[in-house]
């Protein structure tokens, strides 16, 4: 039985192109593209807190309600914007380690590009082309891997929970103590008897970072130790 489009969430008939947005009522003003354009350049400039419908209104110069006509609800608005920032699908090396890491560098670099993005409740799967486009681009890059699908996906989603959660670390972790002296605190008040193997680290200057981008060195570091698991995991599923 073919599924009946009109029985989609709004949110899925307008990621798909399954309804006209602002079809009913006086000839359109204004445009889906126009009001996601703005809804990112408002989180974009004060975080995804100052997002609303009103707000979003206001700045294009039109009533709240006018804009229903096109997104039903912020939820819908939200739920189209989630999918947005992965507009442009990354080009892919051949190989799957290599271009794994490729993929996960390009979602690394989206998030941070768009860092609100990561106050958006994640309350289902992603169901927009953007996302399903991504996902298209590493499953392609597992394909002549020879496990099952199954564990191809989980393969792809297991990356993109360490992507999300070291962008969200490097956001809400660092980001808030760049302005702190976080290695002079420490010999401060670091008893070296109680912490040794701690002090240690901070005698040899493992804190420091100022000779790399520590940000990305760090995600990159950790990277390459959650792929060097997936080798090892498919030399023995592979019998390679």
């Amino acid at each position: 039985m073919t599924p009946d489009p009109q029985a989609l969430p709004k949110s899925v008939k307008l990621l798909w192109d399954l309804d006209e947005a602002g079809s009913r009522g006086p000839k359109r003003a204004m445009s889906l593209e126009q009001i996601l354009d703005t809804a990112t350049a408002i989180a974009d400039a004060e975080g995804f807190a100052a997002l609303s419908m009103a707000r979003v209104a206001k700045e294009l110069g039109f009533t709240t309600m006018s804009l229903y006509r096109y997104v039903d609800s912020k939820d819908t608005l939200v739920v189209l914007l989630h999918d947005r920032i992965f507009a442009l699908t990354p080009e892919l090396p051949a190989g799957w380690r290599a271009g794994l890491e490729a993929w996960a560098w390009a979602e690394f670099h989206a998030i941070r590009a768009h860092n609100w993005w990561l106050d958006i409740p994640m309350t289902t799967p992603p169901l927009g082309p953007n996302n399903m486009a991504w996902l298209e681009a590493g499953m392609n890059t597992l394909a002549e891997v020879p496990i099952p699908e199954a564990l191809k996906l989980q393969l792809l989603v297991n990356l993109s929970i360490y992507v999300i959660g070291r962008t969200r670390f490097l956001r809400d972790a660092i980001g808030h103590t760049q302005d702190q002296d976080y290695t002079g605190i420490l010999t401060t008040v670091l008893d070296p008897h109680r912490f040794p193997a701690v002090t240690s680290a901070l005698t040899n200057r493992a804190f420091d970072s100022d000779d790399m981008h520590w940000e990305e060195a760090d995600f990159g570091f950790a990277l390459d130790r959650l792929l060097d698991g997936y080798q090892v995991f498919i030399d023995t599923n592979t019998g390679a």
